[in-house]
């Protein structure tokens, strides 16, 4: 691997910066992007039955938005329970902005990443071509500084590839789950809001019919 680095010359030190943090980025969105972690089954269940039972307390309050995103646009909504439907729905899609945009932290960055590194791949390209053309001379081509110019190139363009590639695959992975998780927490706030205001009941608990 070494070898390979040095005969890669020093443009591919960039590239290598690049895996790290690309691989970082993707590890990290992988232990904080899981379902059970955003959106955990049930929650929204519970907190319905709170509500119905004991209503809205600090407490409970608290204890929902250390629960998880979806945990956070929901106590969102309760500290609202009282105001007007709008109020309270204006209130949810702020706190769901403000998750949105938590959950999607690094992305830009891991897309940046997928984006340049082909043009740094190309930069060490350039490299090597010049490193090619320097060793053209009046009296003939130094064979050991044309290799090196062709190592260089090729394998800039190689690395930058292989970075590309797996950075953009994540990017949009990610990107659409995230997609995913805020569609959910919108469904499932919109659902509290009904709830709250009479509007939807709640299916684990139907309304009484009389006979």
């Amino acid at each position: 691997m070494f070898a390979i680095i040095q005969a890669a010359g020093w443009p591919i030190y960039f590239l290598l910066a690049a895996s790290i943090i690309a691989v970082a980025l993707i590890i990290e969105r992988f232990i904080i992007l899981r379902r059970e972690k955003i959106v955990p089954s049930g929650l929204l269940e519970r907190v319905l039955a709170a509500y119905e039972k004991q209503g809205v307390s600090e407490e409970m309050l608290e204890r929902l938005s250390q629960d998880s995103p979806l945990g956070q646009v929901l106590a969102s909504g309760l500290r609202n329970h009282k105001s007007p439907r709008q109020v309270m729905k204006d209130a949810v899609e702020e706190a769901g902005s403000a998750v949105a945009h938590e959950l999607e932290r690094f992305l830009t960055t891991l897309g940046t990443i997928a984006t340049i590194s082909p043009l740094m791949g190309l930069f060490g390209t350039v490299v090597g071509m010049i490193e090619i053309f320097g060793s053209q001379s009046p009296s003939g081509s130094n064979p050991q500084q044309l290799a090196h110019g062709i190592s260089v190139a090729l394998y800039n363009t190689g690395f930058g590839l292989v970075i590309a590639i797996p950075a953009m695959i994540f990017f949009r992975h990610f990107r659409g789950r995230v997609e995913t998780f805020v569609i959910e927490m919108e469904q499932q706030a919109a659902r509290l809001v009904d709830v709250v205001h009479g509007e939807r009941f709640d299916f684990q608990q139907p309304p009484h019919t009389q006979a």
